[in-house]
């Protein structure tokens, strides 16, 4: 796992639509807690096998005033097959009752805009955001339990400290 050293603000989320949430989901609204961000694809083999089980684990092991999941959705293939009634009973057939937004796809080219902001490399990504907003984890593929463990346990100690915002 590659930690981040520039501990930039984390960009907004550019979602097209929210499952299991009444209302969208915003990285602003959840300061004050440990976001974790877990990119897939339902057509991903490692995003089914590891990613979201290790999304579900973290959402089990952590209070949920604490520590946020959000799943995002970004589709950069196979596009008309993974739309969002399909994502709707991949939810419930795996049992992802987390926030999961479906990434704005671009007007241009394959990358959705979200996947584009973070620079995301493929799927399953983590993204681990502390309480003051800014990136402390960028990782492309299975992230290990132990050290992402050990990173969030640290995280979640940490006071809360709003990130400023770069001068201009």
């Amino acid at each position: 796992m590659s930690m981040n050293a520039a501990m930039e603000l984390a960009p907004a989320l550019q979602v097209r639509q929210w499952l299991n949430t009444p209302e969208p989901v915003s990285l602003e609204h959840l300061r004050g807690r440990v976001v974790v961000l877990h990119a897939f694809q339902m057509l991903c083999p490692g995003c089914v096998s590891q990613g979201i089980p290790q999304a579900k684990r973290i959402q089990a092991a952590f209070p949920a005033h604490e520590l946020a999941i959000i799943g995002l959705h970004t589709v950069f293939e196979h596009h008309t097959v993974m739309n969002a009634q399909a994502l709707q009973v991949f939810a419930h057939e795996y049992g992802l009752s987390f926030p999961i937004g479906i990434d704005q796809p671009p007007e241009r080219g394959h990358v959705p805009l979200t996947m584009q902001a973070y620079a995301l490399r493929g799927t399953p990504s983590l993204i681990v955001v502390d309480r003051g907003g800014r990136i402390r984890l960028n990782h492309f593929g299975h992230a290990d339990d132990l050290p992402l463990g050990a990173l969030l346990g640290r995280l979640l100690g940490e006071p809360f400290t709003p990130a400023q915002p770069p001068l201009p």
